[in-house]
Formats: C-alpha cells, structure tokens, sequence
C-alpha cells in the first residue's frame, strides 16, 4: 500500500473516532488492554429497572448522600475526593478503587507527540497514598502495575488516539502523519505496535474500627472518563 492509501485508511478510522459508553468494540481483536465499564448513562439504563439507588454526580467532592451512608464504596477510574468519601464512609468503612496513572500510554504518546505533558500527574500509588493517609485513612492495601497494551493495525491506533484525547492531546493523521508511516512499518517487521498501560489500587479503611457485620450498604462510583 502506498502512502496516499495508507493516510486515506487512517483518516477514516480517525472520522470513524467516537463511542457509546465505554465501548472499544471498534477495534476489538486489533489490540489488546484489560476489559473496561460502561459509563454513567449505561449504568442508569442498567440499574434503575432493578431498584438501585443509582444517583450520577459530577462533582466528586460534593456526593448526593447523607453522612456516614455506606459500609464500602467501590470505585474504577472514576474521580474521587479523600476528604469526602471520609464523610460518607461509616467508621470502619472501606474505599476500593482502582484508577489509571499518571504514566498510561506514555510511551505511545512519545511515539506520535514528543515531549506532551503528562494531563494527570501525580496519580501514582505513593502520592495518593499520602492523601487518604491525610484524610483520616488507613491504607489496608497498595499496588501499582504496568502492563502491556498492543495494537495490530495503525488504524485501530488512530482511533484509540482520538478517543483517548486528554492524552493525546491535538493528535490527528495529517499532523503526525510522518510518524504514522514509522508504527506502520513496526508493524510490518513485527506485526504489532507495543506501549505500557499503568494502573495502581489502593484499598482504605475509615479510622480503625472493624466493619458492622450486618446491614451493609454499597456505593459503586461510575465512571465517567478514562484517565
């Protein structure tokens, strides 16, 4: 295929660049990552016909509930605020999340846009840490993984590019073109385009006394960006 080709392939998949939730069906089976989840919109469709007290909010430091409502809050990827879920959290009440860091993807951003600030720093496992320590927090539970993202073709590349926007920020075909031709040719010698997904966990107990062993409520936090 030659270049004028291979650009008008590319620029159809960044035309083609948008979606429904969180859903990467577009290029299934043309890169590989960790599963991901449906955002707020999908989880109102899915939960409220079984009676879930399901309530959106855009403002992770100002939550719909009352205080001390819930013996855990669960949390992927979405935003959080130490301080708050501290007043929704019973005593003894946990907080599971787990997010995406600071040093998702960088290298594939280095790839196409040299030298991009990084749109989240400090999202990794010790700073954040620190601030569930400041907020009250016992950390019962902390890891931090890397792991490999893979694509097979540079058109399912473009389209991941463009939907993941914050983090690559003004990326389009005609403006890293040039670049484009240099994964494509990875592509042919080893038929894949490699990068490095980073995500951490962090598992945090309100004060120190222990769970009520009945009664228990459940926040789940959906959400609403990857970052």
């Amino acid at each position: 295929m030659n270049k004028a080709e291979l650009k008008a392939i590319w620029k159809k998949e960044e035309e083609a660049a948008h979606i429904h939730g969180w859903d990467f069906s577009h290029i299934r089976g043309r890169y590989e990552e960790e599963a991901d989840l449906p955002n707020v919109e999908l989880c109102r469709k899915t939960l409220l016909p079984f009676g879930v007290d399901f309530r959106p909010c855009d403002n992770p430091a100002d939550i719909p509930f009352e205080d001390e409502s819930f013996d855990m809050i669960i949390n992927r990827h979405g935003d959080f605020n130490a301080k708050e879920l501290a007043r929704l959290l019973k005593k003894g009440g946990i907080f599971v999340t787990e997010q995406v860091g600071e040093d998702n993807d960088r290298d594939l951003v280095e790839q196409v846009l040299t030298n991009t600030k990084k749109p989240f720093p400090h999202l990794n496992l010790k700073e954040q840490k620190k601030v569930f320590e400041d907020a009250g927090f016992e950390i019962m539970e902390g890891e931090e993984a890397y792991r490999p993202i893979k694509f097979y073709d540079v058109g399912a590349f473009v389209w991941f590019a463009r939907i993941i926007e914050w983090e690559f920020p003004e990326f389009s075909v005609d403006r890293c073109f040039e670049r484009l031709l240099e994964l494509q040719k990875a592509i042919e010698d080893v038929g894949r385009i490699e990068g490095t997904i980073h995500r951490y966990l962090i598992v945090a107990r309100k004060a120190k006394t222990p769970l009520q062993a009945t009664g228990h409520q459940i926040c789940s936090a959906a959400k609403q960006r990857r970052i």
